[in-house]
């Protein structure tokens, strides 16, 4: 009896549980629903418009940023 409890609790040999995870990977990925090339194309455009527009908000910043630091110098400067 305490041998069959033993024989149970045991793990499988690492080469099976290693094929169980690439199997169970496998079905995971037959999940997936991919999206279209039209969908992607059009998602990258939005992001890239996103970047734009960010990095013009970042330029915009340190660009006032700086000029205020330049006025500050120069003021104290005098």
């Amino acid at each position: 009896m305490a041998k069959d409890k033993a024989a149970k609790n045991k793990k499988p040999n690492i080469f099976k549980r290693i094929g169980n995870y690439f199997r169970e990977v496998f079905i995971e990925i037959k999940k997936i629903t991919w999206p279209t090339p039209k969908s992607t194309f059009k998602n990258t455009g939005i992001v890239l418009v996103a970047m734009l527009v960010v990095g013009i908000v970042i330029f915009g910043v340190d660009t006032g940023l700086h000029y205020l630091f330049g006025l500050v110098m120069n003021l104290a400067g005098n």
